[in-house]
């Protein structure tokens, strides 16, 4: 049984997380707290083992409430619950800074909160099973510009699933790595430094002209699309570059993951492995489409393991899919096609 405190300045938004995660019989709401003073006090009285914590508050608000936390020796997981304002994502990157462990996006239409009930039940259980303790990241041995890249692609349901993945690609992986997560613009800073403490490699958000790097993972930025342009290496040899691009939305979002694919495609050409994780939508089916016809490697991971398949039954509607693999074997599989790829590069 995994216990909650609810902590939120909103009656209706405190009823309506209670509402959504007692659903699932393995949680259970201990308590539930409308200021960060009454949180404090309820997480040494109740002992939960996750909070659901809001940013703006009275008397202490919730950057206010993890800074109180840090001086505990132990605490619960805290799950951060922002609105979508640049203000909110600011503040969810520095929650995130100072020990949060994952953050929730309510929806900006009130009708629509318990929309994102699966997705919160879903969060819960999860980080409730991840390690406190921040990943080590090893120095890859070759490092520099990426000869071979592995593209990720996902949208709803996939953070939780990118937890898994980058946590288990070896921190030697001959590759560099792009991951398009659709995220509201402001956000992606936040969930790359998440990343950063679960993968085995090191991750950054994109900034225009990053190079990609062997042993590294770029986190497409939000609203803007994430293109990659050719780049010479100082052996001569065609590598890859981050290029920002404002031009419209594709599929209804920005980054479109069909952007980032389709341009990857004639820079590495028979050099990469793309993945789509869950996620709704069509974005993905025409880029993994495009790698597949560059002689690259497409997977796509197993309909059980998604909340969401949309956009991998849109790789599937294209013929674009060489292998379809659950969640806990796909970081193998890139690694064996990652070496191959190496094996046979020219």
């Amino acid at each position: 049984m995994v216990k909650i405190l609810i902590v939120d300045d909103s009656v209706f938004m405190r009823t309506v997380i209670r509402d959504m995660v007692t659903k699932d019989p393995s949680i259970e709401v201990v308590g539930t707290a409308s200021n960060g003073i009454d949180a404090l006090e309820k997480i040494q009285s109740l002992e939960p083992d996750l909070v659901t914590l809001d940013i703006e508050m009275p008397k202490m608000n919730g950057i206010q409430v993890l800074e109180e936390l840090r001086k505990y020796k132990r605490h619960p997981k805290i799950l951060m619950v922002s609105s979508l304002t640049s203000r909110d994502a600011e503040m969810t990157h520095q929650a995130i800074r100072l020990g949060a462990d994952d953050f929730m996006l309510k929806p900006k239409d009130i009708p629509h909160v318990r929309e994102i009930g699966d997705e919160l039940v879903s969060k819960i259980k999860h980080l409730v099973t991840l390690p406190s303790k921040p990943a080590e990241h090893k120095p890859c041995v070759k490092g520099g510009p990426a000869e071979r890249v592995v593209l990720i692609g996902s949208s709803a349901g996939g953070p939780p699933m990118l937890d898994t993945l980058l946590a288990e690609l070896p921190s030697d992986l001959p590759a560099g790595v792009v991951v398009t997560q659709h995220m509201p613009t402001g956000f992606t800073a936040a969930l790359a430094e998440r990343f950063n403490r679960i993968a085995t490699m090191p991750v950054k958000e994109t900034e225009n002209g990053d190079v990609i790097e062997t042993g590294k993972i770029l986190l497409s930025k939000a609203g803007v699309h994430t293109i990659i342009s050719g780049d010479m290496n100082a052996s001569n040899i065609k590598t890859g570059r981050i290029i920002h691009s404002n031009t419209p939305p594709v599929h209804a979002v920005r980054p479109a993951v069909d952007k980032t694919f389709e341009s990857a495609s004639h820079v590495y050409g028979k050099n990469i492995v793309s993945v789509i994780l869950s996620g709704m939508g069509n974005d993905a089916g025409e880029g993994a489409h495009a790698i597949k016809e560059a002689g690259g490697i497409s997977l796509i991971c197993d309909e059980k393991d998604c909340l969401v398949y949309g956009m991998a039954r849109s790789a599937i509607q294209k013929n674009a899919v060489d292998k379809v693999l659950p969640l806990n074997r796909l970081a193998r599989e890139i690694e064996r096609t990652v070496l191959q790829m190496e094996d046979t590069y020219v």
